[in-house]
Protein backbone atom coordinates (compact mmCIF):
# COMPACT_ATOMS: atom_id res chain seq x y z
CA UNK A 1 0.00 0.00 0.00
CA UNK A 2 1.38 3.40 -0.98
CA UNK A 3 1.68 6.41 1.27
CA UNK A 4 -1.04 8.05 -0.82
CA UNK A 5 -3.42 5.16 -0.16
CA UNK A 6 -2.72 5.19 3.59
CA UNK A 7 -3.40 8.90 3.94
CA UNK A 8 -6.87 9.11 2.42
CA UNK A 9 -8.02 11.52 5.14
CA UNK A 10 -5.08 13.76 4.35
CA UNK A 11 -5.44 14.24 0.61
CA UNK A 12 -2.32 16.41 0.28
CA UNK A 13 0.48 14.25 -1.14
CA UNK A 14 3.54 14.61 -3.34
CA UNK A 15 3.29 14.28 -7.12
CA UNK A 16 5.23 11.01 -7.10
CA UNK A 17 2.92 9.57 -4.45
CA UNK A 18 -0.16 10.64 -6.38
CA UNK A 19 0.87 9.12 -9.71
CA UNK A 20 1.91 5.90 -7.96
CA UNK A 21 -1.77 4.86 -7.90
CA UNK A 22 -1.91 4.76 -11.72
CA UNK A 23 -1.84 1.15 -12.92
CA UNK A 24 -0.87 -0.50 -16.20
CA UNK A 25 -3.72 -0.35 -18.69
CA UNK A 26 -5.55 2.51 -16.97
CA UNK A 27 -7.58 5.05 -18.93
CA UNK A 28 -6.44 8.60 -18.12
CA UNK A 29 -8.47 11.74 -18.84
CA UNK A 30 -6.80 15.15 -18.83
CA UNK A 31 -8.17 18.66 -19.01
CA UNK A 32 -6.46 21.63 -20.59
CA UNK A 33 -6.58 24.03 -23.51
CA UNK A 34 -3.15 24.54 -25.08
CA UNK A 35 -1.41 25.25 -21.74
CA UNK A 36 -4.37 26.69 -19.85
CA UNK A 37 -5.48 24.48 -16.98
CA UNK A 38 -3.15 21.61 -17.89
CA UNK A 39 -1.75 19.58 -14.98
CA UNK A 40 1.88 19.95 -16.03
CA UNK A 41 3.40 19.03 -12.67
CA UNK A 42 1.45 15.78 -12.48
CA UNK A 43 2.25 14.81 -16.06
CA UNK A 44 5.96 15.38 -15.54
CA UNK A 45 5.82 13.16 -12.45
CA UNK A 46 4.01 10.48 -14.44
CA UNK A 47 6.68 10.62 -17.14
CA UNK A 48 9.48 10.38 -14.56
CA UNK A 49 7.88 7.31 -13.01
CA UNK A 50 7.64 5.61 -16.41
CA UNK A 51 11.23 6.45 -17.37
CA UNK A 52 12.51 5.06 -14.06
CA UNK A 53 10.35 1.92 -13.82
CA UNK A 54 8.71 1.44 -17.27
CA UNK A 55 5.41 1.65 -15.41
CA UNK A 56 2.61 2.46 -15.80
CA UNK A 57 2.42 1.21 -19.39
CA UNK A 58 -0.27 0.44 -21.97
CA UNK A 59 -2.27 3.50 -20.93
CA UNK A 60 -5.31 4.85 -22.77
CA UNK A 61 -5.45 8.65 -22.98
CA UNK A 62 -8.62 10.68 -23.58
CA UNK A 63 -8.54 14.46 -23.97
CA UNK A 64 -10.75 17.03 -25.68
CA UNK A 65 -8.70 20.12 -26.58
CA UNK A 66 -5.08 20.28 -27.71
CA UNK A 67 -2.77 20.27 -24.68
CA UNK A 68 0.78 21.39 -25.62
CA UNK A 69 3.13 22.54 -27.07
CA UNK A 70 5.52 25.27 -26.03
CA UNK A 71 8.20 22.80 -27.20
CA UNK A 72 7.71 19.42 -25.60
CA UNK A 73 5.25 20.48 -22.91
CA UNK A 74 1.75 19.25 -22.15
CA UNK A 75 0.82 15.78 -23.33
CA UNK A 76 4.14 15.49 -25.15
CA UNK A 77 5.57 14.14 -21.87
CA UNK A 78 3.60 10.94 -22.52
CA UNK A 79 5.08 10.25 -25.96
CA UNK A 80 7.26 7.26 -25.03
CA UNK A 81 7.06 3.82 -26.63
CA UNK A 82 4.94 1.54 -24.51
CA UNK A 83 3.68 4.21 -22.14
CA UNK A 84 0.52 5.09 -24.05
CA UNK A 85 -0.93 2.57 -26.49
CA UNK A 86 -4.33 4.13 -27.25
CA UNK A 87 -5.33 7.78 -27.64
CA UNK A 88 -8.72 9.40 -28.26
CA UNK A 89 -7.98 13.07 -28.83
CA UNK A 90 -9.73 16.14 -30.12
CA UNK A 91 -6.67 17.99 -31.42
CA UNK A 92 -3.25 16.52 -32.26
CA UNK A 93 -1.28 19.43 -33.68
CA UNK A 94 0.12 20.51 -30.29
CA UNK A 95 1.31 17.02 -29.28
CA UNK A 96 3.90 16.09 -31.93
CA UNK A 97 5.34 13.21 -29.88
CA UNK A 98 1.99 11.41 -29.79
CA UNK A 99 1.15 12.61 -33.30
CA UNK A 100 4.20 10.88 -34.78
CA UNK A 101 3.40 7.68 -32.92
CA UNK A 102 -0.09 7.78 -34.43
CA UNK A 103 1.09 8.60 -37.95
CA UNK A 104 3.75 5.86 -37.74
CA UNK A 105 1.14 3.30 -36.72
CA UNK A 106 2.68 2.70 -33.28
CA UNK A 107 -0.46 3.39 -31.24
CA UNK A 108 -4.21 3.01 -31.63
CA UNK A 109 -5.42 6.52 -32.35
CA UNK A 110 -8.68 8.37 -32.94
CA UNK A 111 -9.51 11.98 -33.70
CA UNK A 112 -13.00 12.95 -32.57
CA UNK A 113 -14.55 16.44 -32.36
CA UNK A 114 -13.45 18.38 -29.31
CA UNK A 115 -17.01 19.19 -28.31
CA UNK A 116 -18.03 15.55 -28.54
CA UNK A 117 -15.24 14.43 -26.20
CA UNK A 118 -15.96 17.31 -23.84
CA UNK A 119 -19.65 16.37 -23.50
CA UNK A 120 -18.76 12.66 -23.55
CA UNK A 121 -17.15 13.07 -20.13
CA UNK A 122 -20.50 14.26 -18.82
CA UNK A 123 -22.29 11.31 -20.44
CA UNK A 124 -19.72 8.93 -18.93
CA UNK A 125 -20.45 10.40 -15.51
CA UNK A 126 -24.17 9.84 -16.10
CA UNK A 127 -23.62 6.21 -17.09
CA UNK A 128 -24.76 6.70 -20.68
CA UNK A 129 -23.30 4.18 -23.17
CA UNK A 130 -23.18 6.65 -26.07
CA UNK A 131 -22.97 10.35 -26.82
CA UNK A 132 -25.48 10.97 -29.59
CA UNK A 133 -25.11 13.95 -31.93
CA UNK A 134 -25.39 15.03 -35.54
CA UNK A 135 -21.90 16.55 -35.20
CA UNK A 136 -19.51 14.87 -37.62
CA UNK A 137 -21.96 13.74 -40.29
CA UNK A 138 -20.31 13.87 -43.71
CA UNK A 139 -16.82 14.42 -42.25
CA UNK A 140 -13.94 12.00 -41.63
CA UNK A 141 -15.57 11.19 -38.28
CA UNK A 142 -18.61 9.70 -40.00
CA UNK A 143 -18.18 5.87 -39.93
CA UNK A 144 -18.82 5.86 -43.68
CA UNK A 145 -15.63 7.95 -43.99
CA UNK A 146 -13.43 6.24 -41.42
CA UNK A 147 -15.08 6.91 -38.08
CA UNK A 148 -12.25 9.10 -36.79
CA UNK A 149 -9.62 6.37 -37.09
CA UNK A 150 -6.17 7.80 -37.73
CA UNK A 151 -4.16 4.77 -38.89
CA UNK A 152 -4.30 1.12 -39.95
CA UNK A 153 -3.56 -0.10 -36.42
CA UNK A 154 -6.86 1.41 -35.30
CA UNK A 155 -9.64 -1.04 -36.17
CA UNK A 156 -12.31 -0.85 -33.47
CA UNK A 157 -15.41 1.13 -34.42
CA UNK A 158 -16.26 3.64 -31.71
CA UNK A 159 -18.64 5.73 -33.85
CA UNK A 160 -21.92 4.33 -35.20
CA UNK A 161 -24.50 5.70 -37.64
CA UNK A 162 -28.02 5.69 -36.21
CA UNK A 163 -31.32 7.40 -37.00
CA UNK A 164 -34.24 8.92 -35.11
CA UNK A 165 -37.43 10.17 -36.74
CA UNK A 166 -35.90 9.79 -40.19
CA UNK A 167 -32.80 11.88 -39.37
CA UNK A 168 -29.23 10.58 -39.22
CA UNK A 169 -27.07 10.90 -36.11
CA UNK A 170 -23.74 9.57 -34.86
CA UNK A 171 -23.42 7.55 -31.65
CA UNK A 172 -20.00 7.94 -30.01
CA UNK A 173 -19.02 5.21 -27.54
CA UNK A 174 -18.31 6.49 -24.02
CA UNK A 175 -15.33 5.20 -22.02
CA UNK A 176 -14.88 4.65 -18.25
CA UNK A 177 -12.17 6.85 -16.73
CA UNK A 178 -9.73 5.28 -14.25
CA UNK A 179 -7.60 8.37 -13.59
CA UNK A 180 -8.38 12.09 -13.87
CA UNK A 181 -5.44 14.52 -13.97
CA UNK A 182 -6.84 17.99 -13.28
CA UNK A 183 -5.76 21.42 -12.13
CA UNK A 184 -7.07 24.27 -9.99
CA UNK A 185 -5.76 27.22 -8.00
CA UNK A 186 -6.57 26.52 -4.34
CA UNK A 187 -7.55 23.33 -2.53
CA UNK A 188 -8.58 22.87 1.06
CA UNK A 189 -7.48 19.84 3.06
CA UNK A 190 -10.65 17.95 2.11
CA UNK A 191 -9.97 18.46 -1.60
CA UNK A 192 -12.46 21.21 -2.45
CA UNK A 193 -10.85 23.07 -5.35
CA UNK A 194 -11.31 26.63 -6.61
CA UNK A 195 -9.99 28.08 -9.87
CA UNK A 196 -9.81 31.82 -9.19
CA UNK A 197 -6.48 32.33 -10.99
CA UNK A 198 -7.20 30.01 -13.91
CA UNK A 199 -8.13 31.48 -17.29
CA UNK A 200 -10.71 28.72 -17.94
CA UNK A 201 -12.75 26.17 -16.02
CA UNK A 202 -13.05 23.81 -19.02
CA UNK A 203 -14.52 20.35 -18.28
CA UNK A 204 -12.79 19.63 -14.95
CA UNK A 205 -16.05 18.92 -13.11
CA UNK A 206 -17.31 16.57 -15.83
CA UNK A 207 -14.02 14.63 -15.86
CA UNK A 208 -13.94 14.40 -12.07
CA UNK A 209 -17.49 13.05 -11.98
CA UNK A 210 -16.74 10.63 -14.84
CA UNK A 211 -13.76 9.21 -12.94
CA UNK A 212 -15.62 9.02 -9.61
CA UNK A 213 -18.60 7.20 -11.16
CA UNK A 214 -16.23 4.88 -13.06
CA UNK A 215 -14.62 3.86 -9.77
CA UNK A 216 -11.47 5.78 -10.66
CA UNK A 217 -9.14 8.21 -8.89
CA UNK A 218 -9.06 12.00 -9.22
CA UNK A 219 -5.74 13.82 -8.78
CA UNK A 220 -5.69 17.62 -8.77
CA UNK A 221 -2.70 19.95 -9.07
CA UNK A 222 -3.01 23.33 -7.29
CA UNK A 223 -0.92 26.33 -6.32
CA UNK A 224 -1.80 26.47 -2.62
CA UNK A 225 -3.64 24.83 0.28
CA UNK A 226 -6.33 26.34 2.52
CA UNK A 227 -8.00 25.11 5.70
CA UNK A 228 -11.16 23.06 5.22
CA UNK A 229 -14.25 25.27 5.35
CA UNK A 230 -12.38 28.47 4.46
CA UNK A 231 -13.21 28.48 0.74
CA UNK A 232 -16.28 30.24 -0.66
CA UNK A 233 -18.61 27.39 -1.65
CA UNK A 234 -19.73 29.31 -4.74
CA UNK A 235 -16.12 29.39 -5.93
CA UNK A 236 -15.57 25.64 -5.59
CA UNK A 237 -15.35 24.13 -9.08
CA UNK A 238 -14.43 20.59 -8.00
CA UNK A 239 -16.09 19.45 -4.76
CA UNK A 240 -13.90 17.50 -2.39
CA UNK A 241 -16.16 14.43 -2.62
CA UNK A 242 -14.78 13.96 -6.14
CA UNK A 243 -11.10 14.41 -5.23
CA UNK A 244 -8.75 11.68 -3.98
CA UNK A 245 -5.36 13.42 -4.00
CA UNK A 246 -4.16 17.01 -4.09
CA UNK A 247 -0.64 17.97 -5.18
CA UNK A 248 0.92 21.40 -4.69
CA UNK A 249 2.78 22.21 -7.89
CA UNK A 250 6.19 23.76 -8.33
CA UNK A 251 5.56 27.32 -9.64
CA UNK A 252 7.37 26.65 -12.93
CA UNK A 253 4.89 23.87 -13.70
CA UNK A 254 1.80 25.95 -13.01
CA UNK A 255 1.93 28.84 -15.46
CA UNK A 256 -1.44 30.34 -16.32
CA UNK A 257 -0.72 29.73 -20.02
CA UNK A 258 2.32 28.36 -21.83
CA UNK A 259 3.09 31.95 -22.88
CA UNK A 260 2.58 33.85 -19.62
CA UNK A 261 3.21 32.94 -16.00
CA UNK A 262 0.26 35.01 -14.86
CA UNK A 263 -1.97 37.71 -16.34
CA UNK A 264 -4.75 38.95 -14.05
CA UNK A 265 -6.79 40.03 -17.09
CA UNK A 266 -7.07 36.39 -18.18
CA UNK A 267 -8.63 35.40 -14.85
CA UNK A 268 -11.01 38.41 -14.99
CA UNK A 269 -9.40 40.12 -12.00
CA UNK A 270 -8.84 43.31 -13.99
CA UNK A 271 -10.07 44.76 -17.27
CA UNK A 272 -7.57 46.27 -19.69
CA UNK A 273 -8.15 49.52 -21.59
CA UNK A 274 -8.75 48.72 -25.24
CA UNK A 275 -6.41 51.48 -26.37
CA UNK A 276 -3.58 49.48 -24.82
CA UNK A 277 -4.03 46.74 -27.42
CA UNK A 278 -1.55 47.25 -30.30
CA UNK A 279 -3.06 47.79 -33.77
CA UNK A 280 -2.65 45.04 -36.34
CA UNK A 281 -0.14 45.79 -39.07
CA UNK A 282 -1.33 45.86 -42.67
CA UNK A 283 -0.80 42.40 -44.17
CA UNK A 284 -2.71 39.66 -46.00
CA UNK A 285 -3.94 38.52 -42.58
CA UNK A 286 -5.39 41.94 -41.84
CA UNK A 287 -6.96 42.20 -45.31
CA UNK A 288 -8.71 38.88 -44.71
CA UNK A 289 -9.81 39.84 -41.19
CA UNK A 290 -11.12 43.20 -42.42
CA UNK A 291 -13.17 41.61 -45.19
CA UNK A 292 -14.49 39.04 -42.72
CA UNK A 293 -15.60 41.83 -40.36
CA UNK A 294 -18.03 43.05 -43.03
CA UNK A 295 -20.14 39.96 -42.32
CA UNK A 296 -20.87 41.08 -38.75
CA UNK A 297 -24.26 42.39 -37.73
CA UNK A 298 -25.37 44.07 -34.53
CA UNK A 299 -26.16 41.52 -31.83
CA UNK A 300 -24.22 38.68 -33.45
CA UNK A 301 -22.82 35.97 -31.18
CA UNK A 302 -19.53 34.95 -32.79
CA UNK A 303 -16.86 32.26 -32.49
CA UNK A 304 -13.28 32.91 -33.53
CA UNK A 305 -11.01 29.99 -34.43
CA UNK A 306 -7.27 29.81 -33.85
CA UNK A 307 -4.78 31.29 -36.33
CA UNK A 308 -6.05 33.50 -39.13
CA UNK A 309 -9.48 34.17 -37.53
CA UNK A 310 -7.81 35.64 -34.43
CA UNK A 311 -7.22 38.77 -36.50
CA UNK A 312 -10.96 39.46 -36.62
CA UNK A 313 -10.92 40.25 -32.89
CA UNK A 314 -8.22 42.85 -33.42
CA UNK A 315 -10.12 44.44 -36.31
CA UNK A 316 -13.30 44.51 -34.23
CA UNK A 317 -11.43 46.30 -31.42
CA UNK A 318 -9.82 48.77 -33.84
CA UNK A 319 -13.18 49.58 -35.40
CA UNK A 320 -14.89 50.14 -32.05
CA UNK A 321 -17.44 47.36 -32.63
CA UNK A 322 -17.04 45.35 -29.44
CA UNK A 323 -20.14 46.78 -27.78
CA UNK A 324 -22.32 45.65 -30.71
CA UNK A 325 -21.36 41.96 -30.90
CA UNK A 326 -20.32 39.18 -28.51
CA UNK A 327 -17.13 37.26 -29.24
CA UNK A 328 -16.82 33.76 -27.79
CA UNK A 329 -14.25 30.96 -27.70
CA UNK A 330 -15.06 27.27 -27.44
CA UNK A 331 -13.49 26.51 -24.03
CA UNK A 332 -16.16 28.67 -22.36
CA UNK A 333 -15.30 32.35 -22.97
CA UNK A 334 -18.24 34.71 -23.54
CA UNK A 335 -17.56 38.34 -24.36
CA UNK A 336 -14.36 40.34 -24.35
CA UNK A 337 -11.46 39.81 -26.73
CA UNK A 338 -9.95 36.33 -27.20
CA UNK A 339 -6.14 36.26 -27.26
CA UNK A 340 -3.91 34.21 -29.51
CA UNK A 341 -0.70 32.23 -29.72
CA UNK A 342 0.16 29.95 -26.79
CA UNK A 343 -2.41 31.87 -24.71
CA UNK A 344 -5.22 30.98 -27.14
CA UNK A 345 -8.38 30.10 -25.27
CA UNK A 346 -7.96 32.93 -22.76
CA UNK A 347 -9.55 36.33 -23.21
CA UNK A 348 -9.45 39.81 -21.72
CA UNK A 349 -12.48 41.79 -20.54
CA UNK A 350 -14.73 38.73 -20.57
CA UNK A 351 -18.37 39.04 -19.57
CA UNK A 352 -18.84 35.42 -18.48
CA UNK A 353 -16.99 32.12 -18.31
CA UNK A 354 -18.77 28.77 -18.45
CA UNK A 355 -17.65 25.14 -18.52
CA UNK A 356 -16.60 23.86 -21.94
CA UNK A 357 -19.32 21.15 -22.26
CA UNK A 358 -22.02 23.80 -21.83
CA UNK A 359 -20.37 26.03 -24.42
CA UNK A 360 -20.51 23.17 -26.91
CA UNK A 361 -24.14 22.47 -25.99
CA UNK A 362 -24.83 26.06 -27.00
CA UNK A 363 -22.76 25.77 -30.18
CA UNK A 364 -24.14 22.38 -31.23
CA UNK A 365 -27.71 23.58 -30.78
CA UNK A 366 -27.22 26.42 -33.26
CA UNK A 367 -26.53 29.26 -30.83
CA UNK A 368 -23.77 30.85 -32.91
CA UNK A 369 -24.84 33.45 -35.45
CA UNK A 370 -21.45 33.49 -37.12
CA UNK A 371 -18.17 31.58 -36.96
CA UNK A 372 -14.82 32.65 -38.37
CA UNK A 373 -12.58 29.63 -38.96
CA UNK A 374 -9.34 28.78 -40.73
CA UNK A 375 -9.04 27.16 -44.14
CA UNK A 376 -6.05 25.06 -45.20
CA UNK A 377 -7.59 23.28 -48.21
CA UNK A 378 -10.90 23.57 -50.05
CA UNK A 379 -12.37 21.79 -53.06
CA UNK A 380 -15.05 22.49 -55.66
CA UNK A 381 -17.87 21.08 -53.53
CA UNK A 382 -16.95 23.35 -50.62
CA UNK A 383 -15.28 20.72 -48.42
CA UNK A 384 -12.61 22.15 -46.12
CA UNK A 385 -9.61 20.35 -44.62
CA UNK A 386 -7.81 21.67 -41.56
CA UNK A 387 -7.05 18.33 -39.89
CA UNK A 388 -4.64 16.19 -41.91
CA UNK A 389 -2.03 16.83 -44.61
CA UNK A 390 0.06 13.84 -45.64
CA UNK A 391 2.12 12.82 -42.59
CA UNK A 392 1.06 15.90 -40.60
CA UNK A 393 -1.90 15.33 -38.31
CA UNK A 394 -3.38 18.52 -36.90
CA UNK A 395 -6.72 17.14 -35.75
CA UNK A 396 -10.12 18.78 -35.85
CA UNK A 397 -10.38 20.35 -32.40
CA UNK A 398 -13.71 22.17 -32.12
CA UNK A 399 -13.79 22.91 -35.85
CA UNK A 400 -16.42 20.29 -36.73
CA UNK A 401 -18.82 21.30 -33.96
CA UNK A 402 -18.52 24.98 -34.79
CA UNK A 403 -18.52 24.88 -38.60
CA UNK A 404 -21.40 22.42 -38.82
CA UNK A 405 -23.76 24.24 -36.49
CA UNK A 406 -23.12 28.00 -36.72
CA UNK A 407 -25.85 29.69 -38.73
CA UNK A 408 -23.23 31.30 -40.97
CA UNK A 409 -19.62 30.20 -41.47
CA UNK A 410 -16.76 32.29 -42.83
CA UNK A 411 -13.60 30.37 -43.70
CA UNK A 412 -10.48 32.53 -43.82
CA UNK A 413 -7.04 31.93 -45.25
CA UNK A 414 -4.53 33.13 -47.81
CA UNK A 415 -5.23 32.02 -51.38
CA UNK A 416 -1.95 30.10 -51.60
CA UNK A 417 0.50 29.03 -48.91
CA UNK A 418 4.27 28.88 -48.49
CA UNK A 419 6.11 32.04 -49.41
CA UNK A 420 3.25 34.31 -50.50
CA UNK A 421 4.34 37.96 -50.74
CA UNK A 422 2.02 40.84 -51.59
CA UNK A 423 2.08 44.59 -51.92
CA UNK A 424 -0.85 46.38 -50.32
CA UNK A 425 -1.68 49.92 -51.38
CA UNK A 426 -4.76 52.11 -51.15
CA UNK A 427 -5.67 51.16 -54.71
CA UNK A 428 -5.66 47.45 -53.90
CA UNK A 429 -3.29 44.50 -53.76
CA UNK A 430 -0.57 43.10 -56.01
CA UNK A 431 0.97 39.62 -55.85
CA UNK A 432 4.75 39.92 -55.68
CA UNK A 433 5.49 36.23 -55.09
CA UNK A 434 2.96 33.42 -55.28
CA UNK A 435 2.76 30.80 -52.55
CA UNK A 436 4.18 27.37 -53.39
CA UNK A 437 1.09 25.38 -52.35
CA UNK A 438 -2.37 25.62 -53.83
CA UNK A 439 -5.23 25.65 -51.34
CA UNK A 440 -8.08 25.13 -53.79
CA UNK A 441 -7.47 21.53 -54.81
CA UNK A 442 -8.76 19.07 -57.39
CA UNK A 443 -11.13 16.27 -56.41
CA UNK A 444 -11.88 15.91 -52.70
CA UNK A 445 -9.69 17.38 -49.97
CA UNK A 446 -7.46 14.88 -48.21
CA UNK A 447 -9.47 15.02 -44.97
CA UNK A 448 -13.06 16.30 -44.89
CA UNK A 449 -13.20 18.39 -41.72
CA UNK A 450 -16.17 20.37 -43.09
CA UNK A 451 -18.63 18.79 -45.50
CA UNK A 452 -19.74 21.20 -48.23
CA UNK A 453 -22.36 18.74 -49.42
CA UNK A 454 -23.92 18.45 -45.96
CA UNK A 455 -23.87 22.25 -45.54
CA UNK A 456 -25.41 22.86 -48.98
CA UNK A 457 -28.25 20.42 -48.24
CA UNK A 458 -29.01 22.40 -45.10
CA UNK A 459 -28.82 25.69 -47.07
CA UNK A 460 -26.12 27.03 -44.76
CA UNK A 461 -24.53 30.36 -45.69
CA UNK A 462 -20.81 29.72 -46.18
CA UNK A 463 -18.10 32.14 -47.37
CA UNK A 464 -14.44 31.50 -48.21
CA UNK A 465 -12.44 34.72 -47.80
CA UNK A 466 -8.88 35.21 -49.03
CA UNK A 467 -6.71 38.29 -49.49
CA UNK A 468 -7.59 38.47 -53.18
CA UNK A 469 -11.10 37.08 -53.61
CA UNK A 470 -14.24 35.74 -51.94
CA UNK A 471 -16.23 32.57 -52.73
CA UNK A 472 -19.64 31.43 -51.53
CA UNK A 473 -21.04 27.90 -51.32
CA UNK A 474 -23.87 27.04 -53.71
CA UNK A 475 -25.59 23.71 -54.49
CA UNK A 476 -23.38 23.58 -57.59
CA UNK A 477 -20.13 24.22 -55.69
CA UNK A 478 -17.91 27.23 -55.03
CA UNK A 479 -18.92 30.47 -56.70
CA UNK A 480 -16.53 33.42 -57.04
CA UNK A 481 -18.42 36.53 -55.93
CA UNK A 482 -15.75 39.17 -55.18
CA UNK A 483 -12.29 40.04 -56.42
CA UNK A 484 -9.82 42.49 -54.89
CA UNK A 485 -8.85 45.65 -56.77
CA UNK A 486 -5.52 45.10 -58.52
CA UNK A 487 -6.10 41.34 -58.96
CA UNK A 488 -6.41 39.78 -62.40
CA UNK A 489 -8.99 36.98 -62.59
CA UNK A 490 -7.06 34.70 -64.93
CA UNK A 491 -3.48 35.40 -63.80
CA UNK A 492 -3.96 35.67 -60.02
CA UNK A 493 -6.95 33.42 -59.32
CA UNK A 494 -7.86 30.80 -61.92
CA UNK A 495 -4.22 29.99 -62.75
CA UNK A 496 -3.64 28.98 -59.12
CA UNK A 497 -6.69 26.76 -58.61
CA UNK A 498 -6.98 23.08 -59.50
CA UNK A 499 -10.59 23.57 -60.59
CA UNK A 500 -12.64 26.29 -62.22
CA UNK A 501 -15.23 27.74 -59.86
CA UNK A 502 -18.57 29.13 -60.86
CA UNK A 503 -18.05 32.79 -61.79
CA UNK A 504 -20.84 35.02 -60.53
CA UNK A 505 -22.72 37.03 -63.12
CA UNK A 506 -22.56 39.83 -60.57
CA UNK A 507 -18.85 39.62 -59.75
CA UNK A 508 -18.02 42.53 -57.44
CA UNK A 509 -14.90 44.33 -56.29
CA UNK A 510 -13.96 43.91 -52.64
CA UNK A 511 -14.66 47.09 -50.65
CA UNK A 512 -11.81 49.56 -51.22
CA UNK A 513 -11.76 50.55 -47.54
CA UNK A 514 -10.24 47.16 -46.71
CA UNK A 515 -6.93 48.15 -48.31
CA UNK A 516 -6.54 51.62 -46.79
CA UNK A 517 -4.34 51.91 -43.71
CA UNK A 518 -6.90 53.62 -41.47
CA UNK A 519 -10.19 52.70 -39.81
CA UNK A 520 -12.95 51.48 -42.15
CA UNK A 521 -15.81 53.09 -40.21
CA UNK A 522 -17.73 49.92 -39.34
CA UNK A 523 -19.05 51.20 -36.01
CA UNK A 524 -22.65 51.31 -37.21
CA UNK A 525 -23.37 47.66 -37.95
CA UNK A 526 -26.51 46.55 -39.78
CA UNK A 527 -29.12 44.77 -37.69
Amino acid sequence: MTTAQKNKKNKIVSASEAVSVIKNGDTIATSGFVGIGFAEHLTIALEQRFLETRNPCDLTLIYAAGQGDGKGRGLNYLGHDGMVTRVIGGHWGLVPTLQQMAVNNKIIAYNLPQGIISTMFRDTAAGKPRTISAVGLGTFVDPRNGGGKINAKTTEDIVELISFDGEEYLAYKTHPVNIALLRGTTADTFGNVTMEKEALTQEVLAIAMAARNSGGKIIVQVERIAERGSLDPRQVQIPGIFVDYVVVSEPENHWQTFAEQYNPAYSSEIKVPLQSLPPMEMSPRKIIARRAAFELEEGHIVNLGIGMPEGVAQVVAEEGMLDQIVLTAEPGVIGGIPVGGLSFGAAVNTEALIDQPYQFDFYDGGGLDLAFLGMAQADMTGNVNVSKFGPRLAGAGGFINISQNARKVVFTGTFTAGGLKVDIAEKGIAILQEGKAKKFVEGTVEHVTFSGEYAAKREKVVLYITERCVFTLTPGGLELIEIAPGIDLERDILAHMDFTPIISDNLKSMDSRIFKNYAMGLQNLPN
